[in-house]
């Protein structure tokens, strides 16, 4: 499945009744860097009130991947607002954390839910964005006198991450866009015999 996730780095602020809203938006590869991000942004605000955040730590529609957390507010007014946000933008790989500094004007549990949800849409919006490829990952064995060939199909369907292996045959270990599997096999029909395929 591709999908897009955040480019970079993105913050947004808002002024909601007093209150500021800062939503700081974050690419992460796994829970791990997702919760390392929380506490960063946590470290960054000492005096605010509240972090609530979300994040979807995988592609977009891994709900293992997901968590959210309403960090002290009225259970169910932050994190979940945001995370539904996260959602419908389909994104992946994404950790959203809103930062609050109570202005004195309580909003109520619906306002809250709107506030949250507001802020991050607000910094989705210029959020710059980038594809993720699904991949595969394949192994080529191959005789030493088909070294050449092996080498032009690297080059031709863009192999990433190829690991060479010298034993008694030629072995490759690389990535293989999703999409191109149907287009590799054919192009290796006329090697099928002499070149092994193995997709794990």
């Amino acid at each position: 499945m591709d999908y897009l996730r955040p480019a970079a780095h993105h913050s947004a602020e808002l002024e909601i009744r007093k209150s500021r809203f800062i939503c700081d938006i974050q690419p992460v590869g796994d829970r791990e860097e997702a919760i390392r991000f929380i506490e960063s942004v946590r470290a960054g605000h000492p005096k605010a009130n509240h972090h609530c955040w979300s994040y979807i730590a995988g592609v977009p529609d891994d709900s293992h991947q997901w968590n959210c957390s309403d960090d002290g507010e009225p259970k169910g007014t932050a994190g979940q607002p945001m995370l539904n946000v996260l959602r419908h933008s389909h994104l992946g790989n994404i950790c959203a954390v809103v930062t609050r500094y109570f202005g004195g004007v309580k909003l109520g549990t619906g306002g809250l839910a709107r506030a949250y949800s507001q802020s991050v849409q607000e910094a989705l919006q210029r959020l710059p964005t980038e594809a993720v490829i699904a991949t595969l990952t394949i192994t080529l064995t191959a005789p030493y006198n088909l070294t050449g060939e092996l080498e032009q199909l690297i080059s031709q369907f863009n192999l990433g991450d190829c690991q060479r292996h010298f034993t008694s045959e030629m072995k490759v270990i690389a990535k293989l866009e999703a999409h191109r599997l149907t287009a590799f096999q054919q192009a290796l029909t006329p090697l099928q015999h002499l070149i092994t395929l193995t997709i794990s």
